[in-house]
């Protein structure tokens, strides 16, 4: 099956508002995203993993190579409803992405762009709400919420359009503890209903949660495997000025200190069972 986003050797250059010189900020990346996975993007700030997201969603155009979302290529104008009716986005800030002064018609407004008819947008505003547990505010006024309340009605207005797959550029960067959970609880719900999911972050327990994980590092792919797999390299991790996660930091010093633990340990709760097992 052809993968729902093909990127194929993607250059994106601007120009640096400092001298005026050229700057390469994704820097010939080539990455294939199945339908159906769960695929986490990190990097440091500057590494160009927004940009990549960006691209994907057509709302920035390649300087070289190509991006593909459903066959189409983000180039050609005449695909763009497509392209973005295909791969939603939901961005950093909630604040930015929510225009309306009610709840649900916030969330019915890309259904109306795309010209849905009424009565079917009644019922896809009722269902995206509903899946991301924000049903019983509809009628409240966004501001009146906090910004993990927020974020989960971007992610239903999105959701509501029925996009395949849904690009989500460090969407709890701004949240506090609690909001990030809540916000990543809906991203698995709707992983666990056969939406494809592409997450930028920088939190990596975040990124141990997906199916796959893609580091990225001054603008080219650095690693990309799954979660396991990708948390082994740990010292070429910290090489590139990132964290790991807390579980495999932890475990790693365990084994240091004389610990028999195995391999392949990414969780606080694979790390307890591990400990008690020992």
């Amino acid at each position: 099956m052809e993968p729902i986003i093909k990127i194929e050797d993607l250059v994106f250059d601007y120009q640096s508002d400092e001298d005026g010189g050229t700057v390469t900020a994704v820097d010939h990346v080539s990455l294939d995203v199945e339908r159906g996975s769960f695929t986490a993007v990190i990097g440091r700030n500057g590494s160009g993993k927004s940009t990549l997201a960006k691209n994907v969603n057509a709302l920035l155009l390649p300087s070289g190579g190509a991006v593909y979302v459903n066959g189409y290529s983000t180039a050609d104008e005449d695909k763009l409803w497509e392209i973005r009716r295909t791969a939603g986005m939901v961005f950093q800030n909630p604040d930015n992405q929510l225009v309306s002064s009610i709840v649900e018609d916030d969330v019915a407004f890309g259904p109306e762009n795309l010209g849905v008819e009424p009565a079917e947008i009644r019922l896809r505003v009722d269902e995206a709400l509903r899946a991301v547990n924000m049903y019983q505010y509809r009628k409240k006024a966004p501001h009146l919420l906090s910004g993990g309340q927020k974020q989960r009605v971007a992610i239903a207005g999105v959701a509501a359009m029925r996009p395949e797959c849904i690009i989500l550029d460090e969407p709890t960067a701004m949240l506090d503890p609690l909001g990030r959970k809540e916000v990543m609880d809906i991203i698995r719900k709707l992983h666990a209903e056969g939406i494809t999911i592409l997450l930028i972050t920088h939190f990596m327990e975040e990124a141990a949660q997906a199916d796959r994980v893609v580091i990225m590092d001054r603008g080219r792919l650095a690693l990309s495997g799954t979660p396991e797999e990708v948390f082994s390299h740990r010292e070429e991790i910290r090489d590139m000025s990132l964290d790991v996660p807390f579980a495999v930091e932890l475990a790693d010093r365990l084994r240091k200190k004389g610990a028999a633990l195995p391999e392949g340990i990414i969780c606080e709760e694979g790390l307890v069972n591990c400990l008690c097992r020992l």
